[in-house]
Formats: structure tokens, C-alpha cells, sequence
């Protein structure tokens, strides 16, 4: 079980979550991987002051990577898609 500063790894700041950001005002992050939707959200509200309306979850693969002759593999991670009350705001998105 992820504690509170280790359940939200990152924002993803992508142009791809930036339009979603100002189409439908859906924050973007990456978690951690054990990381359940209501500790996602009980972290996101406390961190930020805000109030969370919806969230979902997906498991992204890890890519595989060339590295001279031999293939790596990059890690797997969890996405989180937040979604907040009318109103709400987090600043990190806004710059």
C-alpha cells in the first residue's frame, strides 16, 4: 500500500493531455502501480485541495527498447484520468 506522497509518481504534461485538459478538464498522472481509484483519489484531493468527481485507471506497457544488439525493456506503469468539481483547478496544469 503506497503512502500518500507515493501514490502520485508524476503529472503528465503531454499535448495530448493538455487538449483533454481544456476540452473536458481531465487531469493526467502517473501512479503507482498498486495504487487502488479511492487511494488515488484521497491522495489528489489532500495534495491539491480539490475535489475529485471521476477517476479511471489504465495499465500501460512497458516498450520494448533496442540497445545496440541486445532488446531492454522499459518498465510498466499506471495512468490515472482525474476528473474534478466545477470549479476546481490544479495550478500545475495551468502554466
Amino acid at each position: 500500500m503506497p503512502t500518500l506522497y507515493r501514490t502520485i509518481v508524476r503529472p503528465i504534461v503531454t499535448e495530448q493531455s493538455s487538449a483533454a485538459y481544456q476540452e473536458r478538464g481531465e487531469y493526467t498522472f502517473e501512479v503507482h502501480t498498486d495504487a487502488s481509484k479511492p487511494q488515488i483519489r484521497a491522495a489528489i484531493e489532500q495534495l491539491f485541495g480539490v475535489k475529485v468527481t471521476g477517476c479511471w485507471t489504465s495499465n500501460q506497457r512497458g516498450k520494448e527498447k533496442r540497445v545496440g544488439k541486445t532488446v531492454g525493456r522499459r518498465p510498466n506503469w499506471k495512468k490515472a484520468i482525474v476528473t474534478l468539481k466545477d470549479g476546481d483547478t490544479i495550478d500545475i496544469f495551468e502554466g
